[in-house]
């Protein structure tokens, strides 16, 4: 989902660009996109058609963050998070008053539900009539993570969240230390998956938490996420889909996640690559490249007619 995104991103660093301009440009690509039903135009509805979406932006040198929530006809998200992030007060803004501050901004408003996500959501609706079915199937945020050749770092997600929600539902996409977090003199870390569960725990956090006593990234990620799953099991008696990625402050990443999680990297040394990672044994990640045949079927699947 982040591909061209990233081939934009790693453009736009290598010709000295900010960590922030970076990591907008790349979540813009992705939101841009009609046929990722998960994020932005075209993005899946909550249970009464309509697309809201959720998005944050923090800057690694100064903290600054910025989120929106149940932002709604707004073209880019993760731009009004941005820009928010600019204010020390009213830096989160949610419903009709983060969709107000988009318009009296300039952003570009527009009507976020597609065609094709609208057959989706009344084919949906049948189904759990019909065939009474779980309403909710749906949910992959979009976070990335940026480092500058200045050393600065940003992170940035961007999610039209939960397919079939309640109105005003949010995850933990906006929200600090959960669905994302980064400090420049450290690194940053942001999540995927379902927001309910994930925001039971601060994983965004304790992954730069960790990497700031010494943890390699893949470290980090397998400490923090794999104990957490289990003890949120313990506790709650189960758990959604986990996945989170990280990067330090020297270019080294890792991947953690309960499920088949395909993400994107891309470095000054190598051009950008699309791996697949997997929960293996004693909490440690499985990391392999994907296929030509797994990414032809993903690009037929995303692109088939809605019957």
């Amino acid at each position: 989902m982040a591909a061209e995104g990233m081939d934009k991103a790693s453009q736009l660093l290598e010709n000295n660009s900010s960590a922030g301009d970076a990591v907008e440009a790349l979540i813009k690509e992705v939101e841009a996109y009609p046929f990722y039903k998960s994020v932005g135009y075209g993005g899946l509805p909550n249970e009464e058609g309509v697309v809201q979406m959720d998005a944050a932006f923090m800057d690694g040198d100064t903290f600054a963050q910025g989120s929106v929530a149940a932002i709604e006809n707004t073209l880019h998200a993760v731009s009004v998070a941005r820009k928010l992030s600019q204010e020390h007060y009213n830096s989160f803004r949610v419903g009709e008053g983060a969709t107000k501050y988009a318009t009296l901004n300039g952003f570009e408003m527009t009507n976020m539900l597609t065609d094709r996500a609208k057959a989706r959501w009344q084919k949906r609706l049948k189904e759990i009539e019909q065939e009474h079915l779980n309403p909710y199937d749906g949910h992959d945020t979009v976070g990335a993570i940026t480092l500058a050749q200045s050393g600065s770092m940003a992170v940035a997600t961007s999610t039209s969240g939960l397919f079939m929600k309640k109105q005003g539902r949010i995850g933990d996409s906006p929200l600090s230390g959960s669905g994302f977090y980064v400090d420049s003199e450290i690194g940053g870390a942001a999540a995927t998956g379902l927001g309910e569960d994930i925001m039971k725990g601060c994983l965004s956090y304790e992954i730069v938490r960790r990497m700031g006593e010494g943890e390699s990234p893949q470290e980090a990620c397998d400490h923090a996420v794999y104990p957490f799953i289990r003890k949120l099991k313990k506790h709650y008696g189960k758990a959604g889909e986990f996945s989170l990625v990280a990067m330090n402050n020297k270019g080294e990443w890792g991947v953690a996640t309960n499920v088949e999680f395909t993400f994107c990297v891309a470095t000054n040394k190598e051009p950008r690559k699309i791996l697949m990672a997997n929960p293996g044994e004693n909490d440690t990640t499985i990391i392999e490249p994907i296929t030509q045949e797994w990414l032809d079927a993903y690009e037929k699947r995303i692109h088939e007619p809605i019957n």
